[in-house]
């Protein structure tokens, strides 16, 4: 981490920044499930990151107007891309939806959207095939080359990019089922393999990112919070049919809390370690998280 700097919450909510009110019901929706944010983490966390991050924005919009200037181009809008990444139960998707609320209430002249990277794993069948099911989630089981041909299709300013869909619910791909990127000023893109280098040398995804964030915390508290998020699916899907968890739901508690343990050691902690968190020094910023999901740290990347 040499080449961060280290900030402490409360030198971090110093910072100038605009502040949004956002109401606790609207925080409720925003939140995803184990995860937990107040308005104190809005203030002192979200408001000045977005502040820094517009930085960045407005600078890549005044770079991009000079060189279209400079060579005689019309004036292309290619989206200000940013990366969330981190481990499976760290909170991902609660800052990335928080982004892009504070993006368009602080900024409302930007336009932005939100989209995460499970559209592009492999179909289950076809991870069956690939004999990876057991490996859902590692880098082999993504179709890469997809994902690097709707970044490049985004990046360069097309006005309508569809990509795949993923159901949590099904825990597979919806047949048929598509997102729209409509050329906003600023994507947002969530997943745990974001900031990945794919083994075959192929472009990286990051390549395409105009600034990415990883959420960081203990290996001890991330498990805890991914067994409690299981535990809560359960609960939420036992009258649910159509859901994953519906089997685990109504069967033994005991087996299904072991099952989850099982993934828990063998894959998402050997992902973890093995390809997910030695990408973090490669973002631009790190949000560090403690107990109860309150962000204790910032680290800012230096070069």
């Amino acid at each position: 981490m040499k080449n961060f700097t280290k900030i402490s919450r409360q030198d971090w909510s110093q910072a100038k920044s605009k502040t949004s009110k956002i109401s606790k019901n609207e925080l409720k929706e925003l939140t995803s499930l184990g995860d937990i944010v107040d308005s104190s983490d809005v203030n002192e966390i979200y408001a000045p990151l977005v502040h820094y991050l517009y930085l960045f924005v407005h600078n890549e919009q005044l770079l991009l107007q000079s060189m279209n200037h400079f060579i005689g181009a019309n004036n292309v809008n290619k989206p200000f891309i940013i990366g969330i990444s981190g481990p499976v139960a760290v909170g991902k998707s609660t800052v990335s939806r928080l982004l892009k609320v504070l993006l368009e209430r602080l900024y409302p002249k930007l336009t932005v959207q939100l989209m995460t990277t499970d559209g592009f794993l492999y179909p289950n069948r076809e991870l069956k095939q690939k004999r990876l099911m057991d490996s859902k989630g590692f880098p082999e089981s993504y179709n890469m080359k997809l994902l690097a041909d709707f970044l490049s299709d985004v990046a360069s300013g097309q006005k309508e990019v569809f990509y795949p869909l993923y159901s949590h619910e099904l825990s597979d791909i919806v047949p048929g089922g598509y997102g729209k990127i409509t050329n906003p000023n600023i994507l947002i893109i969530e997943g745990i393999n974001t900031l990945q280098i794919p083994p075959n040398k192929m472009i990286a995804t990051s390549d395409f990112f105009n600034f990415s964030i990883y959420i960081d915390a203990n290996e001890k508290l991330i498990r805890t919070w991914f067994l409690q998020r299981f535990v809560h699916l359960l609960v939420m899907n036992q009258n649910n049919p159509a859901s994953f968890y519906y089997s685990w739901a109504n069967g033994p508690k005991r087996r299904a809390v072991e099952m989850a343990e099982r993934v828990w050691q063998t894959v998402n902690l050997v992902n973890l370690r093995e390809f997910i968190a030695p990408t973090k020094s490669r973002a631009n910023v790190i949000l560090h998280k403690t107990a109860g999901h309150e962000i204790n740290y910032v680290y800012l990347r230096n070069y």
